[in-house]
């Protein structure tokens, strides 16, 4: 269960003095948030962010910075579990744990989900978090602009409201990952009666409606966005009085306010910062191994990636050491599967792509280009790691005959190139919030794949992975993502580049971080010495 902490907040006089909200932001009045920071009272915790993100609206937050506001403010029916790992504490994705349903059933035929939610739950309107509540949550996504498609892959066929306090959901299939999938901040529970009175509309994206563990004072996705501690929030108030998030978009610029201990966390630190916060000795790096993956994908409906040998000669001439060392100074792994290694079901069976620049001339010459050929690379604006891994990799692909044309477009006009299938090369990255393989290869690697934008097909992946999503027994169902996994590989639909490290610095003095594959920091967990 989760763990249960209550601190009694005081010194409203800070709440008045800090009530100048955004006009478009509903107000906290009753946070409790203002505790004064005497050396026992709950404490303020500013974090810097890259950007200040797009909505509240838990149905279409699609953004890190969007994730995390709802997070923040709202609950979801379940979530994970957590343990301790070298590199701290991070989420048990295979461990889900109680939240809003205290406890549920499961037919026996995998398709009836019957959840009995907590009583006594209130949102922060002082409204009763009812089944009627989650009834109307789900419908909000099912109809929504970014998230629907998550409702569509939880198989998700029924909801209905027992009486208000259970709720049973029938699927169209049994789906294993369907109680992750409900963990997501997607499936977040709002206030049914407020929105409704509201209008719904647009209110949800710059107002709130949730039970979560802080309440909105500010939202300026300029500059700010501040959160007050609910005291009365059902598992206790959280440890710390208040969070500020600090929107700082240059990166240099938030280790330099990290340094100067000018906030006391910082996100998207770059892997050639580390070294230098690490030798601050008022500072703590926690570099997570992600399921973030980059990689280099070749169109394989276009010549000459049409031909699986070609793909796999550019596999054989990526510099995998240069890369991780040189460009990511350490802070990334080498691929070895489509699917993160850190993922249940990884496998890296099938994986033989070492630089070998002479193994890669005879692939090409088999393939029918013994003189090499010419190509574009489409690359994305934004992130210097892939501008700076293009260069390297261009350079070699140039030792066998091939030339790589780095064409440079703007971030946004890459990923409407890219949703448009037509590229014929690009690097880019991705980021499976449901840590499970059927998760990440249904997007990318099955023939049908909404995010499978180099058209990879394969009859027999799709097989498997068809055969693998209604599979209830785990080490069978393993077993067929194994299968799939080293098929892929062998065919080389991108060529892997690295597993990133999720970065996060902080100060000393802060404890309860924890690593969750969506990369959302949960401030609930927070404290502050």
């Amino acid at each position: 269960m989760l763990r249960k902490s209550l601190y009694l907040l005081i010194a409203m006089s800070m709440v008045l003095w800090l009530a100048g909200c955004a006009s478009n932001a509903n107000q906290a009045a009753s946070s409790g948030g203002g505790s004064a920071e005497g050396s026992s009272a709950p404490k303020a915790v500013t974090i810097a962010y890259s950007e200040g993100g797009s909505t509240m609206d838990p149905a279409e937050a699609s953004d890190l910075t969007s994730d995390t506001l709802v997070l923040a403010l709202y609950d979801q029916l379940v979530t994970y579990g957590t343990k301790s790992s070298e590199g701290g504490e991070i989420a048990n994705t295979e461990d889900i744990q109680p939240m809003l349903a205290e406890s549920w059933d499961v037919s026996d035929d995998k398709l009836t989900y019957t959840f009995h939610l907590r009583e006594g739950v209130k949102f922060h309107s002082g409204n009763p978090l009812t089944a009627n509540s989650v009834l109307y949550s789900f419908e909000r996504l099912k109809n929504s602009d970014s998230g629907s498609f998550l409702y569509g892959m939880s198989a998700i066929d029924k909801v209905t409201a027992v009486d208000d306090h259970t709720v049973e959901v029938k699927l169209s299939k049994p789906n294993h990952m369907f109680l992750q999938m409900i963990s997501l901040y997607n499936f977040s529970i709002v206030d049914d009666v407020l929105v409704k009175e509201k209008g719904d509309g647009d209110f949800l994206k710059t107002n709130e409606a949730g039970s979560g563990p802080f309440l909105l004072e500010k939202w300026d996705p300029a500059t700010e966005a501040v959160f007050n501690a609910n005291s009365d929030y059902w598992q206790g108030a959280p440890k710390v009085s208040k969070v500020n998030m600090k929107f700082t978009k240059e990166a240099s610029n938030r280790v330099l306010l990290l340094n100067k201990g000018d906030v006391d966390m910082a996100i998207e630190i770059p892997p050639k910062d580390v070294a230098n916060l690490q030798s601050n000795e008022k500072l703590k790096v926690q570099s997570n191994a992600s399921n973030r993956i980059l990689y280099f994908a070749m169109n394989n409906k276009v010549k000459p990636f049409d031909n699986p040998k070609v793909r796999q000669a550019i596999s054989y001439a990526i510099p995998y050491d240069q890369l991780i060392n040189n460009v990511m100074y350490g802070q990334a792994k080498q691929m070895k599967s489509a699917v993160a290694s850190n993922t249940p079901g990884y496998t890296d069976a099938g994986y033989n792509y070492t630089y070998d620049l002479e193994k890669a001339k005879k692939l090409l010459a088999e393939a029918g280009y013994p003189d090499g050929f010419t190509f574009d690379l489409t690359l994305g604006s934004g992130f210097q790691d892939w501008a700076d891994d293009a260069v390297l990799i261009q350079a070699e692909l140039a030792k066998i005959g091939v030339t790589m044309n780095i064409v440079n477009v703007a971030r946004a006009q890459f990923l409407e190139q890219q949703r448009e299938g037509n590229l014929t090369a690009y690097i880019s990255k991705w980021t499976s919030f449901v840590n499970d393989p059927g998760y990440h290869l249904g997007f990318l690697m099955y023939s049908k794949g909404s995010s499978n934008y180099m058209h990879y097909n394969n009859a027999e992946v799709d097989k498997l992975w068809e055969q693998a999503s209604t599979e209830q027994d785990e080490n069978a169902r393993k077993e067929l993502y194994g299968k799939a996994q080293e098929i892929i590989t062998s065919e080389a639909p991108w060529a892997y580049l690295y597993e990133y490290n999720r970065i996060v610095g902080m100060n000393k003095n802060i404890s309860g971080y924890v690593y969750y594959p969506d990369e959302v920091i949960r401030f609930y967990s927070l404290n502050k010495q």
